[in-house]
């Protein structure tokens, strides 16, 4: 009997964290992971892609070690003398990061495609595991602001996600195709559960459904699609989630993000303080309630372990 697979769709630092551990409890032919990449942009004429850089080095084990994204030890040479020559200076990187940027940049002017170009980069940072983009076309998340339709960098990083947001694009989407990987992946016999990261449901998992065919692709899956809460107690792990809900209206929980992913789920994950609203709001949706904090590598893998185990006693779709 052929070994089951796994698929992981994911943002940046929370999703990589999950992904992190999955890599662990799981050989690398047995795990996809499938990145959101409606974050990339272009800057100083490279392309950027922050969720995908942000899983390859965690799974690489050189992410920074306190704030999650960018390098360990990294340098700023190239970034200060930016600044002292007047240069844009409100997206910062770093030493390293110029030169995985760089070494992106070269491989796609080669004509190779993001997902080829993902790949090279892995294979060069020692990792096994397949990370790909979710699509290989051109898509970009923007957010209708009290100030303005906004690319998502200038909202999260220039402007620092202080315009209220009003509604979510995904710019390209329609027009795009998910990657080989993802489809690859979707399409696998031997698929036997998919796992919705602890990312962002607005920025970071929805512009991955949003490509054609893959939520229809999940809801005809025979094996169970699971979610992690990225909320506790009305508060974002990571990132602005919580703020966003606010502004778009919703009230931040747990249940909340559960309800929003609707049909697509057949287990969640929360955190046990809010098992019992999550319960009592969704009471059709089966539930496994543990400490879902990813602070040390043990907490990843124990987490991991437990959505894999929890895939398990779901079994098949009927």
């Amino acid at each position: 009997m052929s070994a089951p697979r796994y698929l992981a769709l994911c943002g940046g630092v929370g999703g990589a964290k999950l992904a992190l551990g999955l890599s662990r409890a799981l050989a690398p032919e047995a795990l996809t992971i499938a990145v959101n990449n409606g974050d990339d942009f272009e800057h100083f004429g490279l392309s950027i892609c922050p969720d995908l850089d942000t899983v390859t080095y965690a799974l690489a084990g050189v992410d920074h070690p306190v704030q999650g994204w960018g390098r360990d030890r990294e340098s700023w040479n190239a970034f200060s003398q930016l600044e002292r020559l007047g240069g844009p200076a409100w997206f910062r990187l770093g030493d390293k990061d110029i030169g995985l940027h760089l070494a992106r940049r070269v491989l796609l002017d080669e004509g190779f495609t993001l997902s080829e170009t993902s790949a090279r980069i892995a294979r060069a940072f020692g990792i096994g595991h397949e990370i790909a983009p979710m699509t290989d076309g051109r898509v970009r998340t923007q957010l209708d602001t009290a100030d303005g339709l906004m690319p998502f960098q200038h909202y999260f990083v220039r402007e620092r996600c202080a315009p209220s947001v009003r509604g979510i694009q995904y710019a390209g989407a329609a027009q795009s195709q998910p990657s080989p990987a993802l489809r690859r992946a979707l399409d696998d016999p031997r698929l036997a559960g998919v796992i919705l990261c602890p990312s962002n449901p607005y920025l970071s998992i929805d512009p991955i459904l949003a490509l054609p065919g893959v939520r229809d692709a999940l809801r005809r899956l025979n094996a169970p699609v699971i979610a992690v809460a990225p909320i506790i107690g009305g508060a974002a792990i990571k990132g602005p989630t919580a703020q966003i809900m606010r502004d778009l209206g919703i009230p931040p929980s747990a249940a909340a993000v559960a309800r929003h992913y609707g049909d697509l789920l057949d287990g969640y994950v929360t955190d046990a303080a809010d098992a019992p609203a999550v319960a009592e709001a969704l009471p059709e949706l089966r539930l496994l309630a543990c400490d879902i904090v990813m602070r040390t590598a043990e907490d990843k893998m124990r987490l991991a372990r437990r959505c894999l185990d929890f895939i398990s006693r779901l079994g098949a779709r009927q």
